[in-house]
């Protein structure tokens, strides 16, 4: 192996996601208790907002906390775990598309987590903060090519690319079924049922969920691949 060859060789948007929530949790640390329940009130995502609780942020904190929850950690660990999921997913997906898209389906997938949340959780006080869903809508987009033959050829940053399975692809392989049926087990059975045992808040399975199926959703919208209208050929499905 080469000297000069980096650590990590994947997407500098990723890297560049991973360097502003470590920034945003080591700022947090030197600030005093008063301002950062202030940062948490103001930025995390809280269903009470929008039921009529009056909170730091205001009526614009109903428009940004969809987004800005996203940049926020309960602690270290909870940081940790979304920066190894990021580098993973993200790596897969920002390989494939262009970064400008890539923060985009972040925003996107991250505000529709939060949206699932605030349906489920209606004038809930508790605020819910982290990337996870966000993420989770990486796993989502990544369910949607790298099941194709040359899938991992496009995610390693491959030339030869096709357009992403339609979701008709999707339901009709059974990796793509598996994995999505999984994902939305082991949210039920961790936030209905164990999440009290591994974190004192909860984990947000709505959140977790919302992101995945908006990525997986939305992906083709953020694609790059191929033009529309470009011939493909149909993709093996198992």
């Amino acid at each position: 192996m080469s000297q000069d060859q980096p650590i990590y060789n994947g997407p500098r948007v990723v890297l560049a996601v991973l360097a502003i929530l470590v920034a945003v949790h080591v700022a947090r640390s030197y600030i005093g208790d008063a301002d950062d329940e202030w940062v948490i009130l103001a930025n995390a995502f809280i269903p009470a907002r929008y039921a009529g609780r009056i909170l730091p942020g205001g009526d614009i904190a109903k428009a940004t906390s969809f987004f800005t929850h996203i940049a926020l950690h309960g602690d270290l660990t909870h940081l940790l775990m979304n920066c190894g999921w990021l580098l993973a997913f993200g790596t897969i997906v920002g390989r494939r598309i262009t970064a400008p898209s890539f923060l985009a389906l972040l925003a996107v997938t991250g505000a529709a987590g939060a949206a699932l949340f605030l349906a489920c959780n209606w004038a809930l006080a508790q605020p819910m903060v982290g990337a996870s869903g966000a993420i989770s809508g990486l796993m989502g987009a990544a369910v949607r090519f790298i099941f194709l033959p040359e899938g991992f050829d496009q995610a390693s940053g491959g030339a030869a690319r096709t357009r992403c399975m339609t979701l008709a692809q999707v339901l009709r392989d059974s990796r793509a079924r598996l994995m999505i049926i999984s994902w939305v087990v082991i949210n039920l059975l961790f936030g209905l049922l164990l999440g009290q045992f591994f974190t004192a808040g909860g984990i947000a399975w709505e959140a977790h969920l919302g992101g995945f199926f908006a990525g997986l959703l939305l992906f083709a919208w953020f694609d790059r691949a191929q033009p529309a209208g470009a011939p493909t050929a149909d993709p093996a499905v198992h």
